[in-house]
């Protein structure tokens, strides 16, 4: 009996003893193939990043040919200011090189002068592979207009050559906060729904409108309303004080003769001088005439009246 449970014991030491040197064997097999598959990549990184360094290359030299060649027929993604997927060559191109279509909107003294990648990474599945960037660029003739951008490419080799077929590309936190210190302009569609939102605010205070105001005048607004107290109000003050003004008089005349603007991001503050009659009965007209400063916030794609300042004359 001790015979037979020291025979299967020696057996059991001797297949352990096989299986983990082989363990041993598959282990150091495995991590080797890793070490070689790692320097054989390293040739993959130089051709992506040479490709990379093309694409920057032909928009600084605004070659269309090369733009369009170092990207794929079916690539996929978001170019920088896209709202929507971005399917396909022809979409890549409208998105980031408007000008090749369209040479009216090509202007120099406005287009990528230089860059410079000050981080890029790497992660290979087979034939296809994700590099993610951070890139330090320059506009202008001079260089002077400073950029900074983010970009996950997406590259995959076909037929013996890496392409991107797709990548996501959009402004540097960095920048966008930079970008909102400087001042910036509206387009004329933007300006004309900025001035409208004004006037309505306006016309729904003097005939207290009370769904309107609170439609446009968000919970956080503040108002100094240009009396003798200048007090500041709160947007329940101002809903208060929409029905004591209403019922003061009929607003029969509105008009702004001047207004000035300043837009950062999405807050445009106007400067403005204003002119208004009140009729209080049907022969009793009273004028008013001042200035204020209105401070407007687009959310949602509705321009709030988040606060404002009034004096009269």
């Amino acid at each position: 009996m001790f015979l037979k449970i020291f025979i299967s014991s020696l057996c059991s030491f001797v297949v352990g003893a096989a299986l983990f040197g082989a363990t041993r064997s598959i282990t150091t097999a495995e991590a080797l193939v890793a070490e070689n598959t790692q320097d054989a990549r390293q040739a993959d990184k130089e051709a992506i990043r040479a490709h990379i360094d093309r694409i920057f290359k032909g928009f600084i030299n605004r070659d269309c040919n090369t733009i369009r060649s170092t990207h794929a027929q079916n690539w996929i993604g978001f170019t920088n200011n896209a709202r929507s997927i971005q399917k396909g060559l022809d979409a890549y191109m409208n998105g980031t090189a408007g000008w090749c279509a369209d040479p009216t909107l090509n202007n120099p003294a406005q287009g990528l002068s230089g860059y410079n990648i000050t981080e890029v990474d790497y992660i290979f599945y087979d034939d296809v592979a994700l590099v993610p960037y951070v890139a330090e660029t320059t506009y202008g003739k001079d260089g002077l207009i400073k950029g900074k951008l983010r970009s996950l490419d997406v590259y995959a080799k076909v037929n013996g050559e890496w392409t991107q077929v797709g990548s996501n590309i959009f402004l540097h936190p960095d920048m966008v906060q930079t970008m909102r210190s400087f001042p910036g302009r509206l387009t004329p569609v933007d300006q004309k729904a900025l001035f409208t939102a004004r006037e309505s605010v306006w016309r729904a205070f003097f005939s207290n409108d009370s769904a309107q105001l609170e439609k446009l005048v968000p919970a956080e607004a503040l108002a100094i309303d240009g009396t003798a107290t200048n007090a500041i109000n709160k947007r329940a003050d101002i809903l208060e004080s929409s029905k004591k003004v209403s019922q003061a008089g009929k607003l029969v005349r509105l008009e702004f003769p001047k207004t000035e603007m300043q837009l950062y991001g999405d807050t445009a503050i106007l400067y403005t001088t204003y002119v208004l009659e009140l009729e209080s009965a049907p022969d009793r007209r009273t004028t008013q005439t001042g200035r204020g400063v209105e401070i407007f916030v687009k959310r949602n794609g509705v321009w709030l009246n988040t606060g404002w300042s009034l004096q009269t004359d």
